[in-house]
């Protein structure tokens, strides 16, 4: 009987042994993925760096133009009130230049009615002349 408690230990410890040998395997291998796994985590925590780096640079080129294009709206619109206000002047003119010769308006009939006299009056003189 001892030779089967002998053989019982032995066939436990065998067993034991084989068990210790797959868990070690086993570890191994969750050791490695481990290992894996924080180098990946590490070069995924550079590129995380690395884009929240060219984030902030791409933010700050974004306002920078955004200021511009602020500047050249605000230079805009200070063209946009120059050409009003040169339209504003013209129209006054135009006005006033209407005005003018609405109040002149009887002269230049009259000056065109004493031409087109005269121009008659030369026509027959002329033509008498011709005759003469």
């Amino acid at each position: 009987m001892e030779i089967i408690l002998y053989l019982s230990v032995a066939l436990v410890a065998i067993a034991f042994f084989i068990l210790v040998v797959y868990l070690v395997k086993t570890l191994k291998r969750v050791q490695e993925t481990l290992q894996s796994l924080t180098k990946t985590i590490e070069g995924m925590e550079k590129q995380v760096n690395e884009i929240g780096t060219e984030t902030s640079q791409l933010l700050h080129k974004t306002n920078a133009a955004a200021d511009d294009v602020q500047k050249k709206m605000e230079s805009l619109n200070r063209l946009f009130d120059t050409v009003k206000q040169v339209g504003a002047t013209i129209q006054t003119f135009n006005d006033s230049l209407a005005k003018q010769l609405s109040s002149n308006e009887q002269k230049v009939i009259q000056a065109v009615q004493w031409g087109n006299a005269f121009l008659e009056i030369w026509g027959k003189w002329k033509r008498r002349k011709k005759t003469n």
